[in-house]
């Protein structure tokens, strides 16, 4: 019978990222927009798409749970974007989990790492 394979760390993926070039922050920024690191440009739900989403979970911290997800642009622009989920989330108020919901999803397995 074959053992599971280990679940990787957050810093585990995101050096596999940035292995693939992926190395950029996408984040929500005070005014509630969002912008890719290094951009003045803010996107829309519409311009992102989320390639691969991992969930992370301390084992005995709750406050070390995290999501990131891997973003592609329309102009096919990589990038990342973190989050804290449960009660230690990174962003208050409903502004991100909106713009988070609307952003269409399309699964890659090129982001499938062991």
């Amino acid at each position: 019978m074959d053992k599971p394979k280990p679940m990787l760390t957050l810093s585990q993926v995101m050096e596999k990222l940035r292995e693939r070039g992926i190395y950029k922050e996408t984040r929500m920024h005070e005014d509630d927009k969002v912008y890719l690191q290094d951009s003045e440009k803010p996107y829309q739900p519409e311009d992102l798409t989320i390639l691969k989403n991992f969930r992370f979970e301390g084992d005995s911290n709750p406050d070390d749970n995290a999501v990131l997800y891997v973003l592609s642009d329309n102009e096919n622009n990589k990038s990342y974007m973190i989050d804290s989920y449960g009660a230690a989330s990174n962003y208050t108020g409903p502004a991100f989990d909106n713009f988070l919901k609307a952003i269409p999803t399309h699964e890659s397995k090129e982001y499938d790492f062991e």
